[in-house]
């Protein structure tokens, strides 16, 4: 079996109380409204050959960040946590400092996607704290959707020498028939592309097709091949990364049915670019060892 890295999982615990999207009075998200924890997932990675995992964080809160690295310490699976700072604060340097002392904290994502304002990226963070990140050596997960690329874009070229991946290739809408907002997501993705910081997650995009294609692995892999092979056309393979955004991935499908999507996707590639794209391009980013040390 090949070996895997999922690039982006998460777990949560609600009653800790500081998951503000998480709520159970939206019926789309109440069947995520309950603990996933690390033995939730445990049978999953075993069955699909998963050797690390990279854990991203659910909440705007440095206290969600502590509860991960917790778990990342009791469990060798996690191989890197991405967590959470406040990056607009100067304030956020020492909060930084005190995370990378955590050899399996790897990086920063802002929930830009829940941000009031679309060019936030590209005007809020403060220089102090972009400066400690790279100093640091952290990498930047961009939580974006398209209406968020061209002020990535901005914040990107102003900042050359941080690590960037998009999560979920930017969400697009799967299956969409607005040939506009596709163009434009195909366009915006390719100049993004063209900076050599930047990789890309092919995770995420089964929650992004609309309900009627869920559950039905075979259409949304008809939806997904396209974006796909625009994703491996601007960065290859060595620049793309797996991941599952298990659990919500549940709200559309399982852990099984996106990996056999994605075989179907990356089968088509050498194995020397499939490695790439399962397990080398996550752990060049984040700084993974491959292998458990304790299996």
């Amino acid at each position: 079996m090949i070996q895997r890295i999922d690039s982006h999982q998460h777990f949560w615990r609600p009653a800790r109380g500081d998951y503000a999207w998480l709520r159970a009075d939206v019926p789309a998200l109440a069947p995520l409204v309950r603990d996933f924890l690390p033995e939730h997932l445990a049978p999953l990675l075993q069955a699909h050959g998963i050797g690390r995992t990279v854990l991203v964080q659910a909440a705007d809160s440095e206290a969600e960040t502590d509860f991960m690295l917790e778990l990342a310490a009791a469990h060798d699976v996690v191989g890197g946590v991405v967590g959470w700072v406040d990056l607009s604060r100067a304030e956020s340097v020492a909060s930084l400092e005190r995370m990378a002392a955590h050899p399996k904290f790897k990086g920063v994502r802002p929930m830009l996607q829940d941000l009031p304002q679309d060019d936030w990226i590209a005007h809020a963070p403060h220089p102090d704290v972009l400066r400690a990140m790279v100093r640091l050596g952290l990498r930047f997960d961009a939580l974006v959707t398209p209406r968020h690329l061209a002020p990535l874009l901005q914040f990107l070229r102003e900042w050359p020498q941080l690590p960037v991946v998009i999560d979920h290739a930017a969400k697009p809408p799967v299956g969409s028939a607005d040939g506009e907002v596709i163009a434009a997501w195909r366009r915006q993705m390719r100049e993004i592309a063209a900076l050599p910081q930047v990789c890309c997650k092919f995770s995420g995009l089964w929650t992004e097709a609309p309900p009627s294609m869920h559950r039905d692995a075979d259409v949304v892999t008809y939806a997904v091949r396209p974006l796909w092979e625009h994703l491996l056309e601007c960065f290859g393979p060595d620049r793309l990364m797996w991941g599952s955004d298990w659990p919500v991935l549940t709200l559309a499908g399982d852990y099984a049915g996106w990996i056999a999507l994605s075989e179907a996707c990356i089968g088509s590639l050498a194995p020397g670019e499939q490695a790439h794209v399962w397990h080398g391009t996550a752990q060049r980013f984040y700084n993974l060892p491959l292998h458990r040390e304790n299996p």
